[in-house]
């Protein structure tokens, strides 16, 4: 199974690689994409450490685990391939970018753009089987992703941390709030967005603010 990683991330990722719990999850996703399919694509299972440098990242979106629907997952927590339809926890991202900041609603859901700005689109667990919501969490991606959250609060400063929704919440305690910036709200599923804990947090036009503020470029969002 071919993975892709930006080399300039090994120096951070490579100490949890060599660890034992790292081995045995290395173990179990081998076996469920030769026994089930498995999203995402081998190739993008790192794709949230694809697209930048980890000295440019930014900002930090903390996702659950990828889409479990036919093509959707592309490595990046929240975003679709592009030409898919949005999924409603997107529409819903899009639908508070545009109310906050009066652009219209992007036509692609394939949030690689943000990526590639330094936004970091990190899902806590980063592979799923098909169709089973939280199939792969549990084996180990927890403790990596937990362990990439701690060493950028521990490196970084004035990085920028979206947490939405109580899964996300629960990491906040992995981040130095002295040094960072933490933003909290509910998560942008309907469920959460239809009692009004999403719309109105003004999450897009602060994080820009914030990153000016540092003298740092806004993100085109």
């Amino acid at each position: 199974m071919e993975v892709r990683i930006n080399p300039a991330w090994k120096p951070l990722l490579q100490p949890e690689f060599e660890k034992p719990y790292f081995r045995k999850l290395t173990d179990f996703v081998r076996r469920e994409y030769n026994e089930h399919t498995c999203y995402p694509k081998g190739a993008e299972i790192f794709a949230a450490f694809s697209h930048c440098d980890p000295d440019a990242v930014k900002v930090v979106v903390i996702g659950q685990d990828p889409y479990h629907g036919p093509g959707q997952a592309n490595g990046l927590c929240f975003s679709v391939r592009e030409g898919l339809s949005h999924p409603p926890s997107l529409v819903n991202i899009f639908r508070e970018i545009e109310r906050d900041l009066g652009q219209p609603c992007p036509q692609s859901g394939d949030l690689g753009r943000w990526a590639r700005q330094g936004v970091l689109l990190l899902n806590a667990t980063l592979t799923v089987r098909a169709h089973k919501a939280g199939s792969h969490q549990k084996q180990g991606w927890e403790i990596f992703t937990d362990a990439v959250i701690t060493r950028l609060s521990e490196d970084r400063d004035s990085l920028v941390f979206l947490l939405w929704g109580g899964f996300a919440k629960r990491k906040a305690p992995l981040i130095d709030a002295a040094k960072h910036h933490i933003l909290t709200s509910g998560h942008p599923s309907p469920l959460s967005a239809n009692r009004g804990l999403w719309f109105g947090n003004g999450h897009f036009r602060k994080t820009n603010e914030l990153l000016e503020a540092g003298g740092r470029s806004p993100i085109e969002w």
